[in-house]
């Protein structure tokens, strides 16, 4: 018997085997005293558009790349932590640069420190990473446009239902201790 798959999860896994050769790639912050290196390709890539985010960011939204953090290795230089509030009230580790500043990436959620929220537009070429999904878009500025064809949800989801198989493996992997 044949599988249907959904829509959205249809149009996720075409473009999560879209243009993989592009990785490993890099990354710095804004003095560019730190640079990084994604060895792999993103799980997934938010455009959030939660308060918390605009706040945090002072922007509209945040586009953050998920990958494991495994895969996300410091070049040069020295980062520092923060813990900021969430809705959850679990609050999120924010690492940034120590000179400038800068958020790199964020830890939060049940994968806590094994998945970075990479910050997009750190890269060297944040192109490589489009957003798979716009996010709480219930709050989002209404001056936004969202026609780039991702999935748009009002609050959050669920992973069954958007990301590609190969994605949520890698996933539950990057969670077992």
């Amino acid at each position: 018997m044949k599988q249907l798959i959904p829509p959205a999860k249809q149009l996720m896994e075409q473009r999560m085997t879209n243009e993989t050769t592009d990785f490993p790639t890099q990354g710095k912050c804004s003095c560019g005293a730190v640079e990084y290196q994604l060895t792999k390709k993103p799980m997934f890539v938010h455009c959030c558009h939660c308060t918390y985010c605009q706040r945090e960011t002072g922007s509209a939204f945040a586009v953050n790349a998920l990958i494991e953090h495994s895969n996300v290795h410091i070049i040069k230089g020295a980062i520092t932590s923060i813990v900021n509030p969430t809705n959850s009230g679990a609050g999120q580790t924010i690492v940034r640069c120590s000179t400038c500043h800068s958020a790199l990436w964020s830890h939060y959620g049940a994968a806590k420190e094994r998945v970075a929220f990479l910050r997009v537009g750190t890269l060297n070429n944040p192109n490589l990473c489009p957003p798979d999904i716009h996010i709480f878009t219930s709050t989002k500025q209404a001056w936004v446009q969202l026609n780039d064809g991702a999935p748009v949800v009002e609050e959050y989801y669920r992973r069954s239902e958007y990301w590609p198989e190969e994605s949520v493996a890698r996933y539950k992997n990057a969670l077992e201790p």
